[in-house]
This record gives C-alpha cells, structure tokens and sequence, in this order.
C-alpha cells in the first residue's frame, strides 16, 4: 500500500486558521487492463472556479514523462518542485493504488475538484481521466475513468 501523509495546502488558498482540522481520507484507484506498461497519474485539486490549488500525488518518477500528464501541467505549470516527497512508482495495469492522506476539512463541501490526469508509454494520453467533486455525498462512490482508471473512489 502506498501512504502518503500530509496536509494540502501551505501557500494556497487553503492555508486558512481552520487547516488544523483534517480529515484522513483514503484514495483507491483500480486500473483497467488496457495492455500496455505502468500509467503514470496525476491527482491534484482544483477549487470552485476551476483554479488549480494543490497537487496530492504523482505516480511515476520520471520528471520528462510529466509533460504527459497535460492537464495537470497546465493547471500546475509543471511545476515539479511542489512533488518533492509526494511521487511513487507507475501503476500497472490491472492494479489498485491506494493513498492515505490528511485533507482539510475546508475541501470538503466547498466547491473544490479532485483530478486525476492519466498518460502511458506508447499509448495515449488521458487529461481529466477522472474528475469528482470532493462532497460528503460522493465520499464512498465509486466514479468510473475514461481511458485507464476503473474507479476512483475516496472514503474518510
């Protein structure tokens, strides 16, 4: 199981007095058998504008394949300097990568969008592979990828 922990959001919009409350929340994502090599992916947030406000994790370690991830990089303007301590390996397909990670409670209920932007190796890439309102509501529910991921879902 990969585990990341950490808060979002230091420099952000969510560095506000209440980033002391959290919420430790769970990401699994389920891979399609697509048949090729490791899909590198991308989960950030964006909030209620659509402005994009923090990355959470980047599967897939090689900095040159990011450019891949086309819709993080444009949100993030590729800045591979907030990844510092938040990369993993490719996932594979077929596979479940599950990340535990402490979100503010700000996030929830407010607007904000968790993204997840898919790419592999000589086969196309997947901006927007999934994208789910971050709502009590949806806590739990499986939303479906369009290209490599299966499901995403997150519990808390």
């Amino acid at each position: 199981m990969k585990t990341l922990t950490g808060l979002l959001a230091t420099t952000t919009a969510l560095a506000l007095p209440t980033l002391a409350e959290a919420k430790q929340v769970t990401l699994t994502t389920q891979l399609t058998n697509y048949g090729g090599d490791g899909a590198y992916l991308a989960y950030y947030v964006t909030d209620a504008s659509g402005k994009y406000v923090s990355s959470l994790w980047m599967a897939g370690g090689r900095a040159h394949y990011y450019q891949h991830l086309s819709a993080w990089e444009r949100a993030s303007g590729g800045d591979t300097a907030q990844l510092d301590g938040i990369t993993g390996a490719s996932v594979g397909q077929g596979q479940t990568l599950t990340l535990q990670l402490n979100l503010a409670d700000t996030l929830f209920d407010a607007g904000y969008v968790l993204h997840v932007d898919a790419a592999v190796e000589h086969m196309r890439e997947s901006p927007e592979e999934v994208a789910i309102p971050l709502t009590s509501a949806n806590a739990g529910k499986a939303a479906h990828g369009s290209t490599y991921v299966e499901t995403l879902t997150y519990s808390y």
